[in-house]
């Protein structure tokens, strides 16, 4: 294995103090790989972890469909790390297994929307095309808007952005999983 070209910030990294304990507080006392390259800059660990923070936490947008999302433009943009973090929160959520496999085929032919809610291949159409189209469709706007209200489906795109974001920061630093899922 070749030496990374950016290297993580130590696993016992203490400084800046303050910083650092908001991150393993918002991570139930873990501190991830993610975190670690993130905090070779402080303006920009800071404002990732409270905007993050807020999107994972604070949201009014139900649990499932974030997720959802998160791990559709994880599988979209080849963000294993992304996948990785963001599986167990879907199922735990109220995904199931066999839709997490079913994700890893999103924006195939055999894409398996029978394995989805109406509202979740919307989710699912809406991810896609912010991820690779930039544009969306009006009238999938309007459904969602329908289904969700204003507020969540500011939500919901909120998150596809973000996590765009996310996984263009992983894959160009190659940050890798841990050696276990987070809990």
């Amino acid at each position: 294995m070749s030496e990374r070209l950016i290297p993580y910030q130590p696993m016992d990294l203490q400084e800046p103090a303050d910083l650092v304990a908001a991150i393993r507080q918002r991570r139930g006392g873990q501190f991830i790989n993610l975190d670690r390259m993130l905090l070779h800059s402080i303006p920009i660990a800071k404002g990732w972890n409270h905007f993050i923070g807020e999107i994972r936490n604070n949201l009014s947008l139900d649990p499932k469909l974030r997720e959802l999302a998160m791990c559709g433009v994880a599988v979209l943009n080849g963000a294993e790390y992304e996948f990785f973090h963001h599986a167990p929160p879907f199922i735990k959520a109220g995904g199931t297994k066999a839709q997490v496999e079913g994700l890893r085929l999103i924006g195939q032919n055999n894409f398996p929307t029978e394995l989805f809610s109406q509202l979740e291949n919307d989710t699912v159409a809406l991810t896609f095309q912010m991820t690779r189209n930039i544009k969306v469709d009006p009238d999938l706007m309007k459904r969602l808007q329908a289904a969700l209200g204003n507020t969540d489906a500011v939500e919901l795109v909120t998150v596809i952005a973000a996590y765009n974001m996310v996984s263009r920061f992983l894959i160009a630093l190659d940050v890798t999983p841990e050696d276990h899922p987070p809990e």
